[in-house]
């Protein structure tokens, strides 16, 4: 009776902490998209719209949610002990490096980190290095795509023809990989530098064979957290029918394109993952795998990229009269030289085709720079070359300016 009753207690205590939690992020983050959604219908039903006030996005709500809801449900599966001090759970819920953007982190993986942390030189000096890395990318090759995106993304699109719609498309591509990517480094070489091992968040999405293998390679931290705490939950694949399971995936990508922003847009995007999700379990998953792997590997990068034109144009009509711009005839080559940037986006789709066709190289590349651990003598050239790096990142945050990270928004 007793074992009865405290379950019974911990579920509703669970319950209470989702909905205090999930409700804050809902109230916060949609309360805006629902009001605008409602209004819209009152006036098409010919009735007068009631006044408003816009709510402010609190930064860093979806990540801190992430972060309560995690501790809450990992206690109550009794995955790690809680927390004995309030500081400590404190210290847990808003953690600076990763809170603002990720990498997502569960309290069981970060618990035995918190109350017992070794403070070693070389983690130092690897979080430094991972630090720089990061930098690097979002302001030498971030911020160098987001100028060529922002610049044809912002022309009318009436007015592009179908290479600079590719252009710019191809330029957002590499921009919110080395932006979101170079964010998670950050985090995760600040955090080594406190004494913090975060799970890694990237790796080689772009190389991925199939869209399935993508979400394993993308912002890895979110897909293992939707499959454990919505997937699973939900039945995932120990469900009876076949369509139960196809109605999971949709349901779990429909919420991932919500989580990421507050517009029909992101629904759309998580819906199109959503739906090759389910085409490679019926049938596309097992074609990917059996042509050349440099097909399947194109392939899927076209079905990305087409739609992270949801994720960039955030008017709908504006979007679907984009993708008519992709396949319209038209080519001019003299409105590319226009601007010079141009030439960064084909050296970096260049060297991301090259890395493709021979995976070897880029697995080994992978392998060298994000290992966990350098041996002294790597550390002896390394080392300088992470300064060179990190003095030219400042020379150009000094030269260009601010340039928020992509992911500040979500």
């Amino acid at each position: 009776m007793h074992n009865s009753a405290t379950l019974k207690q911990k579920k509703i205590f669970l319950s209470l902490s989702l909905v205090l939690n999930i409700g804050l992020l809902l109230y916060f983050k949609y309360a805006n998209f629902f009001v605008e959604n409602w209004q819209a219908l009152v006036i098409k039903l010919g009735h007068q719209p009631s006044p408003w006030s816009e709510i402010l996005l609190p930064i860093g709500i979806s990540f801190y949610t992430f972060q309560t809801v995690t501790y809450a449900v990992d206690v109550y599966r009794k995955t790690h002990a809680p927390l004995k001090k309030v500081s400590d759970y404190m210290l847990y819920i808003i953690m600076f490096p990763q809170l603002i953007a990720g990498p997502i982190i569960r309290f069981n993986e970060i618990a035995d980190q918190i109350t017992f942390r070794k403070d070693l030189w070389e983690d130092r000096i690897l979080g430094f290095y991972r630090f720089t890395l990061g930098l690097a990318k979002k302001v030498l090759l971030a911020n160098v795509m987001a100028a060529e995106a922002d610049l044809i993304f912002s022309k009318d699109i009436d007015t592009l023809d179908s290479g600079m719609a590719w252009m710019g498309l191809l330029a957002y591509t590499f921009q919110i990989y080395f932006d979101f990517s170079g964010y998670s480094d950050m985090a995760i070489g600040i955090g080594r530098m406190i004494g913090f091992k975060f799970p890694e968040n990237f790796n080689n999405p772009y190389t991925s064979k199939s869209i399935t293998e993508f979400w394993r390679r993308w912002h890895i931290t979110l897909g293992t957290w939707m499959r454990d705490y919505l997937y699973i939950p939900l039945g995932g694949n120990r469900v009876a029918s076949q369509s139960r399971i196809y109605a999971n995936l949709w349901i779990v990508f429909l919420l991932s394109g919500l989580w990421h922003g507050a517009s029909w847009n992101f629904i759309l995007w998580g819906a199109f993952h959503g739906c090759f999700l389910v085409l490679e379990r019926m049938f596309l998953g097992q074609w990917l795998k059996a042509i050349p792997s440099v097909f399947s590997v194109g392939i899927t990068f076209l079905i990305v990229i087409l739609g992270w034109v949801l994720f960039r144009v955030e008017d709908l009509s504006s979007a679907l009269l984009f993708y008519q711009k992709l396949v319209e005839p038209g080519f001019s080559i003299a409105a590319w030289l226009e601007n010079p940037k141009f030439l960064v986006t084909f050296l970096v789709a260049g060297l991301f085709a090259f890395f493709v066709l021979i995976p070897k190289w880029g697995e080994a590349l992978q392998q060298f720079f994000y290992s966990k651990n350098l041996r002294p003598f790597e550390m002896l050239w390394v080392l300088p070359l992470m300064m060179v790096l990190y003095l030219l990142a400042l020379g150009a945050i000094l030269n260009f300016g601010f340039n928020p990270f992509i992911y500040f928004r979500f």
